[in-house]
């Protein structure tokens, strides 16, 4: 187990490393060195985006079939080579390919990742990887977008190639440490998993997916919605983006793990995600506020909502976790965590959309809009789970 731990460490290091550089150089490496326009590299990586929700769910299909070992593996050379063709790249079209590409071996490789963890861990061990994995991809992420202050800094073509080549190899590097893996296949479509419940089939995962579809746009609020509202709507200096990024680092680092000891089983599960949406409209109205008082008052509710923000934000997702584990039927495991994947896919790419209409459009309304979206989805959550134990194979 300390093994297979181990591996998956070393390989977040790596990929989210390489994320972290990809997030703070991509949007002005493909304007200034592809020399695309800002409006064409939005719509490509939105194509990308809807593009990965297949290859979420398609990802889980075939770690049922050839295990999770070799789909991971795969993902990760294709997502290497893509960054690597996007040096090569030229036109809107191909750059739109190669993007597809990128994203869906992203996608590939987190739907992999949760199966292996799905089935080699058992009970709260899985949920308590999941937080150790998370914790790391964070910190990881953060030392990707501080090396990559070195090529913004120089601001050239070299230097923004090197970096994004750079991030190539941190992503090709993790096949080290996935190699050490072991090969869990459960067989090639075996009598077990034919006789398990497709996931097309389980409403209740499906109801649960889609409501957690919901609370993913929170990530996009605090990624997007947050620096736009503070930059256009608030007194408070532009720098305070950076700090409140900072501070939502420092809560999942310091307290993602013992989030999960809050979740025991499933009904726990499903107080936890409705807790943590409670938190998230807690943080909807702060930020909302901070739109209205001096440059002073302000920052403190935007230190406030975010505080708010991150802490619902572990919580929900140590339910979450707890759930898309659970709730699946083990004889289909990789095709039920490609199943949750694709929603966390979708929700992700519809979250610019709606928090741009909400909270950003229309202010006040649109941030107890937004705040209730987030409340009604843990609440059905909370439903649903009351008194509902983990799904066993008889």
């Amino acid at each position: 187990m300390k093994t297979i731990e181990r591996a998956l460490t070393w390989a977040t290091v790596a990929g989210s490393t390489s994320k972290g550089v990809m997030f703070s150089v991509s949007a002005l490496f493909f304007t200034t060195v592809v020399g695309l326009s800002p409006a064409t590299v939005g719509a490509g990586l939105t194509v990308a985006g809807f593009g990965g929700v297949l290859t979420s769910y398609a990802a889980g299909r075939l770690s049922d079939r050839f295990g999770p070992r070799p789909v991971l593996l795969g993902a990760v050379l294709a997502q290497a080579g893509a960054l690597v063709a996007y040096s090569l790249t030229r036109d809107a079209v191909t750059f739109v390919l190669v993007a597809c590409v990128a994203v869906g071996g992203e996608t590939m490789q987190r739907t992999s990742r949760v199966t292996l963890v799905a089935r080699v861990f058992t009970g709260s061990g899985r949920v308590a990887v999941r937080a150790r994995l998370r914790v790391v991809d964070n910190v990881s992420i953060a030392a990707g977008s501080g090396a990559a202050a070195v090529a913004l800094a120089v601001g050239t073509r070299t230097a923004y190639l090197t970096a994004v080549l750079a991030a190539a190899a941190l992503t090709l590097s993790a096949t080290f440490a996935l190699r050490r893996l072991p090969d869990v296949t459960v067989g090639v479509r075996d009598e077990a998993s034919e006789a398990g419940t497709p996931p097309s089939r389980d409403r209740r995962y499906l109801t649960v997916v889609a409501l957690h579809a919901v609370i993913t746009i929170q990530f996009v609020l605090l990624t997007v919605g947050m620096p736009l509202w503070v930059a256009g709507h608030t007194s408070a200096p532009h720098v305070t983006v950076a700090l409140l990024m900072v501070l939502n680092t420092l809560v999942v680092t310091f307290f993602q793990v013992r989030a999960t000891r809050l979740v025991v089983d499933v009904p726990s599960a499903g107080r936890a995600v409705r807790n943590g949406t409670v938190l998230l409209l807690v943080a909807c109205l702060c930020y909302a506020a901070a739109g209205y008082p001096g440059t002073g008052a302000a920052v403190g509710l935007l230190v406030a909502a975010v505080t708010a923000h991150s802490f619902g934000e572990i919580v929900s997702e140590a339910g979450g976790w707890e759930l898309a584990f659970e709730l699946a039927d083990p004889r289909n495991t990789g095709a039920y965590q490609g199943v949750s994947q694709a929603g966390m896919a979708i929700g992700r790419a519809f979250a610019p959309l709606v928090v741009a209409s909400t909270a950003i459009g229309l202010g006040l309304p649109g941030w107890l809009l937004l705040g209730g979206l987030f409340v009604a989805a843990g609440a059905g959550t909370r439903l649903i789970t009351r008194g509902v134990g983990a799904r066993s194979v008889v």
